[in-house]
């Protein structure tokens, strides 16, 4: 299959949106259809886009209930992108990601000398791209093993405790670093308050700095539990 055409699947929002949806956990279409401001009609030309690009795959299964079969989207990949895009220099790179690296990846830029001719400037400029290429190993290798660590997260917390709108809220603030309870709303499709109610639950689990508006990731209390027992408590 041909490379996707990934700046042309991230340029609209609402596809974003669903690939966001997507990562958290399996979804069939009528759950999409309800997480993002568009019409279904909408959402099926959105998904059928992206699994003609090989981004999505999708597949039919029962339900837990008497009905006709429900038709699933799953990601079909897994990579990292890098773009760079300035007044000299375009150049964008997929990474395919799988087991982490496990060795040391050293980089040395005092070792590339200072360019005053043309051929000191060429060889330079090889040289650094040579460093890149060992940063782009070094960051194949911090993707894997967040996306490992990602998937764990999500099976624990689907087996342990069960609430999707829980973990959704996880899932999100550890990829951003905290968000606003506006934000959270508008991404669940949930009012205000039920995200709060939904975020007073899970700190009960994973311990959270709920203040002025916004939810993130409470780093000392974390750092205090070590991971044993349950994490809101005081």
């Amino acid at each position: 299959m041909a490379e996707p055409d990934i700046f042309y699947i991230l340029g609209n929002r609402v596809r974003r949106d669903l690939l966001s949806h997507l990562t958290c956990t399996e979804c069939y279409f009528s759950f999409l259809s309800n997480k993002v401001s568009v019409s279904s009609t909408a959402v099926a030309k959105h998904l059928k886009i992206m699994e003609r690009e090989g981004i999505l795959k999708s597949y039919e299964r029962e339900g837990p209930f008497i009905g006709p079969a429900r038709k699933y989207y799953d990601i079909a990949i897994s990579r990292t992108y890098v773009v760079t895009v300035t007044p000299n220099l375009f150049w964008y790179r997929g990474i395919e990601l799988g087991e982490p690296f496990e060795g040391k990846v050293e980089i040395n830029l005092p070792s590339i000398k200072e360019a005053r001719s043309l051929l000191d400037m060429v060889a330079a400029f090889m040289g650094i791209s040579f460093e890149l290429e060992k940063a782009l190993r070094a960051l194949q290798t911090i993707e894997s093993r967040r996306n490992r660590l990602m998937k764990e997260i999500k099976e624990h917390y689907l087996s342990e405790i069960g609430d999707m709108t829980q973990l959704a809220i996880l899932h999100y603030i550890l990829l951003t670093g905290g968000s606003t309870v506006d934000e959270l709303s508008d991404r669940l499709n949930l009012k205000e308050r039920e995200v709060l109610a939904k975020a007073r639950e899970l700190d009960r689990f994973v311990p959270l700095i709920i203040k002025d508006g916004i939810i993130k990731i409470d780093a000392d209390r974390l750092k205090g539990v070590g991971g044993e027992g349950d994490a809101g408590e005081d």
